[in-house]
Order: structure tokens, then C-alpha cells, then sequence
């Protein structure tokens, strides 16, 4: 005779399971926390894969905040500064060459701050 699980026990892990699979996943190429290791700005939950030179490691560090150093975004997706957080701009001048070498540094600033100015 096989044995069944009690209605209520079924019905528990039914209700149960879709709770445990929705729990937020920290992934092991995407959802990078602060400090780990990345390759691209779009495996980090901060937006920003950033290296400290070209011979460094790159790691998921925060977005630059108002008046902090900043780059424009880039097609490479790893930044010696990374970009502005949401709804700050990058004040830096956007040149070929600059994008090409990734040395467009600028400053973060409020837009809307700089209008009331």
C-alpha cells in the first residue's frame, strides 16, 4: 500500500512553494552585491562595474552621487568613474577620443538644481 501525504500537509507545500521561489535571488552572474566581481555594469544591482585601473579587478560599486566624479555611460560597461545615480547628469565633456579611451570624467549634478540657478 503506498503512502500519501495528509491533505493538509499537500495543501501547506502547494501554498509554501510559490513563497520560496519568489525570494529575492542573488545570482552568481547577475544581482552582484557591492564589492564582488563583475565583467559589466549590467551584472550589478548598482548599475556600475567599476575598476580602479585598466590592470585592476572590476567590482559592483554604487553609482556616483551629486558632486562626485562621474563618466557618461559607456558601450564598454565598466567605468574608472562610474555613471550619476537616477536623475543626476554627468557634467563632462563627451568627446570621441574620450569615449573611445573611457576619460570622459565630469562632475554629477542636479539638472534641476542647475535650472533654478
Amino acid at each position: 500500500m503506498a503512502s500519501t501525504l495528509p491533505p493538509c500537509l499537500l495543501l501547506a507545500l502547494l501554498l509554501l512553494a510559490p513563497a520560496l521561489s519568489a525570494r529575492h535571488k542573488r545570482g552568481l552572474i547577475f544581482n552582484l552585491d557591492t564589492g564582488e566581481l563583475c565583467l559589466q555594469s549590467t551584472q550589478c544591482k548598482s548599475g556600475c562595474c567599476h575598476r580602479g585601473s585598466g590592470l585592476s579587478l572590476a567590482r559592483c560599486t554604487p553609482k556616483a552621487a551629486e558632486f562626485q566624479e562621474c563618466s557618461p555611460k559607456s558601450i564598454y560597461g565598466v567605468y574608472y568613474k562610474c555613471p550619476c545615480e537616477s536623475g543626476l547628469t554627468c557634467d563632462a565633456n563627451k568627446t570621441i577620443v574620450g569615449s573611445i579611451a573611457n576619460s570622459n570624467f565630469g562632475t554629477c549634478k542636479d539638472p534641476q538644481r542647475s535650472n533654478r540657478l
